[in-house]
């Protein structure tokens, strides 16, 4: 009796440990794949900027499609916000950026287009990741902005993901459960301090009127 009730608990032990591996499995195989490095808030004439670093690099299939006309789009998810342990987080700011990753074959160019239609062109596909993997002076909070003031010290969370959306339908469709297509980030969530705006410029006096004289 006291052999099979060891049996069995050794049993029960091993279907736990099976059930835990299958739970991890599909974690491990969609971990994240970019990085979020160094990110920053810093103060502008307009008002607060976003600095950062993703690190990451495209494999096989990835290239394969940007090298073959495929446009790949990069969104960045920017969230300013206040912690409250009672109730979800007072979310203060909320943007998203896009990058526009294309290839041209006529000019054999990589074009990176950000934001409002910005765009530079690059000679080889590691130049333009690398334009791709450097956020900077992204304006995430205007002057006019009332919630988040110079010296609060806010949670800020950056993420960025390859949009799966604005690829062409046959490629939504190939990449639906392929973690080849899957490329993103985990939030990168720190305690951000808001530095002080610079001053305003001072208005221009306006011209004294000329004295007609006689």
């Amino acid at each position: 009796m006291a052999f099979s009730t060891a049996s069995s608990r050794s049993i029960a032990e091993r279907w736990r440990r099976l059930l835990c591996l299958l739970l991890w499995l599909p974690l491990l195989a969609w971990a994240a794949e970019i990085e979020v490095n160094n990110p920053q808030l810093l103060a502008s004439d307009d008002g607060y900027v976003l600095n950062a670093d993703f690190a990451f690099d495209l494999n096989a299939r990835l290239e394969e499609a940007v090298t073959k006309g495929v446009a790949l789009h990069f969104v960045a998810e920017f969230e300013l916000g206040r912690p409250r342990w009672y109730w979800f987080d007072d979310k203060l700011v909320t943007r998203t950026q896009t990058v526009r990753l294309a290839y041209h074959a006529l000019t054999r160019q990589y074009r990176v287009t950000t934001g409002g239609g910005l765009h530079q062109s690059y000679g080889t596909l590691t130049e333009a990741l690398r334009a791709v993997s450097r956020l900077r002076n992204w304006l995430v909070v205007e002057r006019g902005d009332k919630a988040p003031k110079s010296g609060d010290t806010l949670q800020a969370a950056l993420r960025i993901r390859l949009d799966l959306n604005q690829l062409p339908r046959p490629f939504q469709i190939s990449a639906l459960g392929n973690k080849d297509w899957n490329l993103s980030s985990d939030w990168k969530i720190w305690a951000a301090t808001l530095p002080a705006l610079p001053p305003l410029p001072a208005p221009a006096a306006a011209p004294t009127p000329a004295v007609e004289t006689r």
